[in-house]
């Protein structure tokens, strides 16, 4: 895929990039992606799991099916959940190690600071 400069990137296709992070700015989806990492589940496995309630992960559900991140399979009288693209994981990775690395530099950066203007 041929990468884009910025500055020539299609408006439709930022607010469209725009749109997918809106997707995934929402905690319980993001806790719903992690239970669906180990493979496919129904929407009581996923309720369980997340502790969400069956509405409120309904309309989750719906959302991610609709951004095209999770996939629905009927099976008999349930429906089937599961990661339409596993590439959501390596990008959830990358933004988690990115804000654990800057955490732990707010922490050093606070203890040092402690450090500094504490009175014995």
């Amino acid at each position: 895929m041929p990468k884009t400069n910025p500055s020539q990137a299609n408006p439709a296709i930022l607010a469209a990039v725009a749109d997918y992070f809106k997707v995934l700015s929402e905690g319980s989806r993001l806790q719903i992606l992690t239970c669906l990492k180990s493979g496919s589940m129904n929407v009581m496995e996923i309720a369980e799991a997340t502790g969400l309630g069956q509405a409120n992960l309904s309309k989750h559900l719906k959302v991610l099916t609709q951004a095209g991140i999770l996939s629905r399979q009927p099976k008999g009288t349930s429906a089937y959940y599961e990661i339409a693209d596993p590439i959501i994981f390596e990008l959830c990775e990358l933004a988690c190690d990115r804000i654990s690395q800057r955490v732990l530099q707010q922490d050093e950066s606070l203890k040092a600071f402690r450090n500094k203007t504490t009175v014995f």
